[in-house]
């Protein structure tokens, strides 16, 4: 998938997806500058050197790394209509037309398990990975995660080569790394690079709730290395390949991976509970320049600013207020937006971690207790699945009914075999009322469900703001 818009805003992200602050920035000046996605048995390796680049080896890490890096091939189904004949003569006239989508993945363990990115399989009917050594399976999607942009996957084989875990927090800016992937639809490929920059949020992810930290690196990377490995020289993996920035389209020395630390807090979670248990403090946050310091009167440029502290957030009720300075989390300093979310996206709800703040010039510590995006400190639970309908669905957060305009509703996460998928109905669907009755929880849809005899008539809608109308049978 590409991002198409230009690159004209880098929004600093927010703890719980509130939107702080929008900054400018031009790349490249006088071209038109794009950031784009790059769609298109553990062994502790020795890549030694003496201090000098002459020293350098990177053929172990490259040679472990290639054989547990794959190659992803989606098949979906997508529409095609002439909307003046639709306009005339109705959905009669719409075509279905097959897509093909290419990217990359990683083995994390022996018996199957692929992380890659969540927009490399996104609306995808079909997912199939092929390995180094050409054998190809079907793979089962056992989650997805848009706010970090990471999906995973399961094929069913025993013994695979795999990457063992490394530590993203330990990278230093100038360190080597490889960058291992699927570029072009090639086979797997092997570049070489160094940390540019850590900690990076500029603003890419789709996800009202992203979470980007991204580590900044200058290896080659291309459309096709979506999913892929970004390995230290000990043949570790410590991010996976996510974007680039290129006025072209191409390569341009400014790539960007999700750190391990983030990646394993959500394949954990995805394996554990099918969904990942994110923590937010609820704050707005943004970066404390030279600008906000004089005239916030902050006698340093540090740390992270609250600009806004949310009614009964997991912050309010530790007694932080706006205007407070973060300056670390658990011990662990903090000076960018960016590395305030890598360090609570480690958390769930109910964990208490310590955040030290500067107020007046002074320094205070806070237990504070996160809470889930809906406002408790509950561990969130998978959709449930509504038998009748052939369809999973979850509740709504409030952020999310604010956005599209609603009071109540359920959103269509997953659709199987069943009436809403032979109806059209597309996931992400909301619905808001059945036959009339307004739906606020899962259970309220399917108490509803199991009353009907007969017809059906549902009422919703779609991210986009579209209101749809669906009109069905039940036997």
């Amino acid at each position: 998938m590409k991002l198409r818009n230009a690159l004209a805003t880098l929004a600093i992200a927010t703890i719980g997806g509130f939107v702080a602050l929008t900054a400018y920035s031009k790349f490249f000046p006088g071209k038109q500058t794009v950031i784009k996605s790059v769609i298109e048995h553990p062994v502790g390796l020795a890549g030694l050197h003496n201090g000098d680049s002459s020293g350098l080896n990177f053929i172990p890490a490259a040679k472990q790394s290639v054989e547990a890096v794959v190659h992803v091939k989606t098949q979906s189904v997508r529409e095609s209509y002439n909307p003046i004949l639709e306009f005339f003569y109705g959905d009669s006239y719409r075509e279905s037309q097959p897509v093909v989508g290419f990217g990359s993945g990683v083995i994390i363990t022996g018996d199957g398990y692929i992380v890659t990115n969540n927009h490399v399989i996104d609306k995808s009917q079909n997912i199939f990975v092929t390995l180094n050594d050409k054998r190809e399976f079907e793979a089962k999607l056992i989650g997805t995660d848009p706010s970090s942009d990471l999906a995973l996957l399961k094929i069913n084989a025993e013994g695979l080569i795999y990457l063992p875990w490394g530590n993203s927090d330990n990278l230093q800016v100038g360190e080597w790394v490889l960058a291992v992937g699927n570029p072009f639809n090639l086979t797997s490929t092997v570049t070489a690079g160094i940390v540019s920059a850590k900690a990076k949020n500029i603003g890419i992810i789709q996800d009202q709730n992203r979470m980007e930290s991204f580590i900044q690196t200058d290896a080659a990377v291309n459309r096709g290395n979506s999913g892929g490995a970004l390995v230290n020289i000990s043949g570790e993996l410590v991010g996976i390949n996510t974007a680039i920035i290129s006025p072209s389209g191409g390569y341009a020395g400014i790539s960007f991976a999700v750190p391990v630390s983030i990646v394993q807090k959500v394949v954990k979670d995805l394996i554990e509970f099918g969904t990942v248990q994110r923590a937010v403090l609820g704050v707005s946050i943004s970066e404390v320049t030279a600008d906000l310091a004089k005239e916030n009167k902050l006698d340093k440029i540090e740390g992270v600013y609250v600009s806004e502290v949310r009614p009964n957030s997991a912050a309010k009720d530790a007694g932080i207020i706006a205007g407070d300075v973060i300056l670390s989390i658990n011990g662990v300093k903090v000076n960018s937006p960016g590395e305030l979310q890598d360090q609570v996206s480690r958390y769930r709800p109910k964990d208490v971690i310590t955040v030290e703040i500067k107020r007046n010039d002074k320094t205070k510590q806070f237990d504070v207790t996160l809470r889930n995006l809906q406002g408790s400190t509950d561990l969130v639970k998978v959709g449930t699945f509504e038998p009748t309908l052939g369809a999973r669905f979850e509740e709504l957060t409030k952020l999310e009914k604010t956005n599209l305009g609603v009071k109540n509703g359920v959103k269509v996460t997953e659709l199987g075999p069943g009436k809403l998928k032979d109806e059209g109905v597309r996931e992400g669907f909301v619905v808001t009322q059945i036959n009339n009755q307004p739906i606020n929880t899962v259970d309220d849809l399917q108490r509803v469900v199991k009353s009907i005899k007969g017809g059906v008539y549902i009422e919703g809608v779609y991210s986009n703001g579209v209101v749809a109308y669906y009109a069905f049978g039940l036997k």
